[in-house]
């Protein structure tokens, strides 16, 4: 496809001042999409949503896979929504694994997820890294495929006419990647499907858990789906497999391998619970500031719904004030349709500087996604951005505005 952003390398709306321009717009930086999984039934609802919620800006962020970057531009470009394209992988930290220390996962010590922001829209991995992707694709998709079995064994000892397949569920739940959310989606339709009478099948999804009760509404999909996940699929379930080590790359090769796609490598802060605990990484953000500074990562993002809003302007004031390129999301990779226009914890809305910190993080990325598509190598290291961070911030916040108002 034409490169989306070919058409602004000589577009004289970048090269002047407009009012237009220096308009706050409400950004979305991270969703993930049915290319991974996604409350979203398709990419077009996903736009649809933004769209209605004013939001201007939105990024996807799948988890192992650039596959659904295409069908975002062209949504994006029909839905005159700027995109951003980002990916997420799941890595380890080997010495903190081993000393217990969590990371950005509460309940897996060493467990870190690793996101890529602005990447290429066809990224041209070399060879190493496309050795290294496939390899973490392939033992995560054996893993979900031996959940697979052992769910289609179980859903047998309930009724032998029910049986689910990996290429079943592959095909007709997934867009190629497939995650235990899929499966639980695909046990709740078998069921539902072949047991019509409402007592049957809570019985039979109660046998499903070993007896444990139903907690969920039968008329609720999204609690059920997570209830299946929980008792069957997760640590602990009937049907889990713990996962290969050989699926989870090393932080620094998550970070060549963003960097190879094109992307500027960002931490995802957890930041607090609901109980006000944070992470052994997090809990002090200055260290966490010195451990990123260290591997060369200055850019940072947050789901803010999860978080206090008070704990997240505090936490995101401190890295703003060091340079730190700051976005925001909701994420979407749970079942539950939730509004896309970001909020804190118990749906308090952002103040205007928390949404300033958030469209400039999107402006840097649109600004970077701009130099590399030409061939210029984009933000790529601390001391570039800031350096140049006032001229980045207006470029991007010029290409937004010309992209939303030209497409």
């Amino acid at each position: 496809m034409t490169h989306y952003l070919d058409s602004f390398h000589e577009n004289s709306d970048l090269k002047t001042d407009s009012p237009a321009s220096n308009t706050l717009l409400n950004v979305n930086g991270h969703i993930h999409t049915p290319y991974s999984f996604s409350a979203f039934e398709n990419v077009e609802q996903a736009f649809s949503k933004a769209l209605s919620e004013d939001v201007k800006v939105l990024g996807i962020n799948d988890f192992n896979t650039f596959d659904g970057f295409p069908e975002f531009v062209e949504m994006s470009l029909k839905y005159h929504i700027f995109p951003l394209l980002n990916v997420e992988f799941m890595g380890l930290m080997g010495e903190e694994q081993q000393k217990g220390i969590r990371i950005n996962d509460p309940s897996n010590p060493g467990r870190i997820y690793f996101s890529g922001k602005g990447c290429d829209l066809q990224p041209s991995l070399n060879a190493e890294n496309t050795h290294k992707w496939s390899q973490i694709r392939e033992e995560s998709m054996m893993q979900v495929k031996e959940m697979v079995e052992k769910t289609s064994a179980l859903l047998q000892q309930i009724d032998l006419a029910l049986s689910l397949g990996f290429e079943e569920v592959l095909t007709h739940y997934t867009r190629g990647v497939l995650r235990e959310r899929h499966i639980a989606k695909a046990v709740r339709i078998k069921i539902f499907d072949h047991f019509k009478d409402p007592v049957i099948r809570k019985q039979k999804l109660e046998k499903l858990f070993g007896g444990k009760p139903l907690l969920s509404s039968l008329d609720d999909d999204v609690f059920l789906d997570n209830e299946i996940r929980a008792n069957m699929l997760k640590s602990g379930g009937v049907a889990y497999v713990k996962e290969n080590p050989k699926a989870f790359l090393p932080l620094y090769d998550l970070i060549n391998l963003v960097k190879d796609a094109g992307g500027i490598p960002c931490y995802p802060v957890l930041l607090d619970d609901k109980n006000g605990n944070y992470t052994d990484f997090e809990k002090d953000p200055a260290k966490l500031l010195q451990s990123l500074e260290a591997r060369g990562v200055f850019c940072i993002e947050f789901i803010p719904v999860r978080n206090d809003f008070f704990a997240l302007k505090d936490f995101v004031s401190f890295f703003v004030e060091k340079g730190f390129i700051t976005t925001f999301g909701t994420e979407h990779n749970t079942p539950a349709l939730d509004p896309v226009s970001v909020s804190t914890r118990g749906k308090t809305e952002l103040d205007t500087f928390l949404k300033r910190v958030n469209f400039e993080g999107a402006c840097l990325i649109a600004c970077h996604q701009y130099m590399r598509s030409k061939g210029e190598p984009g933000i790529t290291d601390k001391n570039m951005l800031d350096m140049h961070r006032k001229d980045f911030v207006e470029t991007g916040s010029r290409i937004i505005h010309a992209y939303i108002r030209s497409t």
